[in-house]
């Protein structure tokens, strides 16, 4: 089995959902365990933590972890039916990130019988979620899962990202005040009033911000929820909002911005940290050297508009980057990844690998 065609088996799980995330680890356990590569395999919350490990066992050895996960944001059924077009491969998760993946399990195929580095690959089935507490991440690093260098395979375009923005999510209650549905002018709809609220958020100081890697922040109105009946002038209306910060920012700030508009209550928020890595590390230009002459442009470092998982390793002082193949469209209905692409990230890690075990000392 190639990269594509494993690929496309893990594109076929829908692991949207509880269910087909369990369908999908079992399948990557077994796919493991058949290439005489022992897993194992645990729970976060529920959900399955696949850990597996190739190389030398000696701890002191250089160690470079591989991470990825399963979970996907929901699609239609034909997504998750991989389709290929030229050099497109078609499907919810091909660049999102299961294209990277299967990338990722073929080179510990490839490398289980080398003996200079030790090779770790860590799948979570919670990247997307909205969960604060117990990430599959975490759990990862806590086991003691890590090593001198980490790789996420996020999309990228094979460009290595050093950068990711933080996550502040928001549920906000607006209010308004009820009046007949027949006499609207007599009260104050807080759905409308939602929208607006919404572009004043937009409007705020810290919107307006940017640094050297990022043109400004990023804010989504991801749900709206209000109104309990045709006839009536809806009285109070919440949303989510999804705000991606730079790293510079500081949330809080932006929280005392938000909580500052007209009306407006916080109910809840969902905080992850921006990821940042040092761009002249030597994992990172050794990473970039690796990818270079497997890139039609110059290979660099970037930074990521979605948040990042590296911030598990970060934590725990491990640096971490993220570094994935060419495509586009993730979150999207035409997502794709570049099925030419999967085996030009597949020779990048191979010869990042190789010349490991010098950046580590």
């Amino acid at each position: 089995m190639d990269e594509l065609a494993l690929a496309k088996r893990l594109i076929a799980f829908d692991t949207s959902n509880a269910e087909g995330l369990r369908r999908a680890a079992e399948f990557v356990g077994g796919w493991l365990e058949s290439n005489d590569i022992e897993a194992k395999q645990t729970e976060a919350r529920g959900l399955p933590v696949t850990r597996a490990q190739v190389g030398p066992p000696d701890r002191d050895a250089p160690t470079l972890v591989l991470h990825g996960h399963l979970d996907v944001v929901p699609g239609g059924k034909q997504q998750f039916e991989p389709q290929e077009d030229g050099d497109r491969l078609l499907g919810r998760g091909a660049y999102d990130m299961k294209g990277a993946l299967a990338v990722m399990l073929m080179l510990l195929h490839d490398l289980r019988d080398q003996e200079e580095v030790r090779l770790r690959l860590g799948i979570v089935s919670d990247e997307e979620s909205e969960e604060e507490e117990n990430r599959g991440s975490d759990a990862l690093v806590e086991s003691g899962f890590i090593g001198d260098f980490a790789i996420t395979g996020e999309p990228t375009n094979l460009q290595v990202g050093v950068q990711a923005k933080g996550v502040l999510a928001m549920r906000l209650r607006i209010r308004g005040r009820s009046a007949h549905g027949a006499t609207p002018w007599l009260g104050d709809n807080a759905v409308v009033k939602a929208v607006e609220v919404f572009r004043g958020i937009e409007s705020l100081p810290f919107a307006r911000h940017s640094s050297a890697l990022f043109d400004r922040p990023s804010i989504n109105l991801g749900r709206i929820m209000g109104g309990d009946a045709l006839n009536k002038v809806p009285d109070s209306c919440v949303i989510d909002v999804d705000i991606r910060f730079l790293p510079d920012q500081d949330p809080d700030e932006i929280l005392e911005q938000v909580g500052g508009l007209p009306d407006t209550d916080v109910l809840a928020t969902f905080r992850r940290p921006p990821a940042v890595v040092e761009p002249d590390s030597p994992y990172v230009v050794g990473l970039c050297e690796a990818a270079s002459p497997h890139h039609p442009e110059r290979v660099m470092s970037v930074g990521r508009d979605g948040a990042s998982d590296a911030v598990s390793f970060l934590a725990a002082g491990v640096p971490a980057v993220e570094f994935g193949p060419i495509g586009d469209g993730h979150h999207g209905p035409g997502e794709w990844v570049s099925i030419s692409s999967l085996h030009s990230y597949r020779q990048a890690l191979e010869g990042f690998v190789r010349s490991f075990p010098g950046m580590a000392t």
